[in-house]
């Protein structure tokens, strides 16, 4: 049952990352123009990653619960060590290049966000599989 249950909290998170990635950023952008698309960015993202992190925590739980160390509980941790990077680390460091102009900084930040956002999902599909 609480095997069952880390199942459907891995794919709950795979299922917000990828609806983020492919439906509320691109349509931010697009429906939105540029200041009220990066206030709601600024405003939806750190639930974003909240919400994830707190999950997998949940799933580090059950997994440490059930006394499963195997690559799936390794796995997660680093999913959850990665929200909470760019959580903590990366999004203010992206709002503050963005901020002060520094373009070059903020384009190479910004992709590590999207690298790091890229391999948890692929993360997420290798402990689902």
């Amino acid at each position: 049952m609480m095997q069952q249950i880390s199942i459907y909290l891995t794919s709950i998170i795979l299922g917000i990352m990828l609806f983020f990635s492919f439906v509320v950023a691109p349509v931010t952008f697009t429906a939105l123009d540029e200041e009220n698309a990066r206030k709601f960015i600024r405003k939806i993202f750190p639930y974003y990653y909240t919400v994830n992190l707190i999950i997998s925590v949940l799933v580090l739980i059950l997994f440490i619960i059930l006394k499963v160390f195997t690559l799936d509980f390794y796995l997660i941790l680093s999913i959850a060590v990665l929200f909470a990077v760019s959580n903590f680390i990366l999004m203010p460091l992206i709002n503050k290049f963005r901020d002060e102009k520094q373009d070059k900084k903020f384009k190479q930040s910004h992709f590590i966000s999207v690298v790091i956002n890229f391999v948890q999902m692929i993360l997420l599909v290798i402990v689902l599989i």
